[in-house]
């Protein structure tokens, strides 16, 4: 069974999400606060978290950036908050998804599966290349999730990770913003352009020698970035 830590400072919210959740099949653990979703993560081991950005004490964007800093367990945000800057920020953060408030048990159970699936272990397609990859200096463990460069570990937050991952399944092939947006976040998430190009500046600054001269993120002008060279 799935299990939930739901981080929600409504108590009429909490009893309704549990009471849903429930009935879906998913074992969900409540709590009003921040704090207490912090000590909750270290009883509960859930395999995804719903979290609330209005949360007395420690905010939820907060909460979302401690939890990034040692784990890179599913975030999903909950928030009646829907502007792009809302969005960006919250995902930026670290979360994997952006729900915007009120939603449906039916369109949060499909956030959850779909984010689910993108972390879930896969064998079939880009996934069977995956396994220790070098790019010049560059090296990219795809198992244990790790980058090395000139043999030193470069920690990387889960979405720069991720957007590694993505582009070193298909070296030198040629990615829109657009396609990095849906397949690297989420088809439906309220993010633009600038989400990606944020995400590779922080990459460059991480993996590069010379981030204004990148050699392995290339900008291709009027199309969008690729892996190279190999």
């Amino acid at each position: 069974m799935t299990r939930v830590l739901l981080i929600e400072a409504d108590p009429a919210v909490r009893r309704g999400a549990v009471l849903d959740l429930g009935r879906r099949g998913y074992e969900t653990e409540a709590v009003a606060t921040g704090e207490d979703g912090l000590v909750a993560l270290k009883t509960l081991e859930p395999d995804i978290v719903l979290l609330n950005l209005m949360l007395p004490g420690i905010n939820g964007l907060e909460v979302c950036r401690r939890i990034r800093e040692t784990s890179q367990l599913p975030i999903i945000i909950l928030s009646a908050r829907g502007e792009d800057i809302d969005v960006v920020v919250g995902l930026e953060a670290g979360a994997d998804d952006y729900v915007v408030k009120p939603a449906s048990g039916e369109l949060i159970e499909a956030r959850m599966r779909a984010v689910l699936r993108r972390v879930a272990p896969s064998h079939s397609g880009a996934d069977e290349q995956y396994g220790l990859f070098a790019v010049g200096d560059l090296q990219i463990d795809r198992d244990a999730l790790r980058v090395r460069k000139h043999g030193q570990d470069v920690p990387l937050a889960p979405s720069e990770m991720k957007l590694l991952l993505f582009l070193s399944a298909a070296p030198e092939q040629v990615f829109s913003r657009q396609q990095l947006l849906d397949e690297v976040w989420a088809p439906s998430c309220y993010g633009d352009a600038r989400l990606v190009d944020a995400c590779v500046m922080r990459l460059r600054a991480k993996i590069e020698d010379d981030p204004k001269a990148p050699h392995y993120i290339q900008t291709v002008r009027g199309f969008g970035y690729r892996l190279g060279p190999l």
